[in-house]
């Protein structure tokens, strides 16, 4: 499994502060995606075990959830490193742009997104979006936590 980069994230999870991980090798090739790159499988930097939990380690005063961008194409691999994010203390997101993943992935997930990108929707912070943010234990959509409120 091979990673773009990885950056902390303050909006993609309301209320968490998230260390992003943005993993390549995207089948989906959503028109006007903003990653394009990320469909190539193996672009950026093989995402091992000791670097992850160094990025773990290093960030664990700072933030409070790891969040893939992608993935789930790795489901055992992601399932493992969602799980040992939660055996350290940190609660777990996926973005995907497939409307299910695998249990294996599910089970592991503290909130997930779904949903292709489609540009005549847009995304979470638009009423019409397809796309679904759910907190996974209950199963309860969020996507109101996206949407700014008109002030009068």
């Amino acid at each position: 499994m091979y990673y773009h980069d990885m950056q902390i994230a303050l909006q993609e999870v309301p209320g968490q502060i998230s260390i992003c991980f943005s993993i390549s090798g995207c089948q989906l090739k959503c028109p006007g995606c903003h990653s394009p790159f990320l469909w190539k499988e193996k672009y950026g930097e093989k995402l091992t075990q000791n670097i992850y939990l160094d990025i773990l380690d290093r960030y664990k005063v700072l933030a409070t959830c790891v969040l893939f961008m992608g993935g789930e194409w790795y489901a055992q691999k992601l399932s493992k490193y969602l799980n040992i994010a939660q055996k350290s203390g940190y609660k777990t997101c996926l973005y995907t742009g497939e409307t299910s993943v695998p249990k294996c992935i599910l089970d592991e997930l503290t909130w997930i997104k779904t949903g292709r990108w489609d540009s005549d929707l847009g995304g979470l912070d638009s009423a019409k979006t397809n796309q679904k943010f759910i907190e996974v234990a209950s199963n309860t959509p969020l996507n109101h936590l996206f949407l700014k409120t008109q002030k009068s």
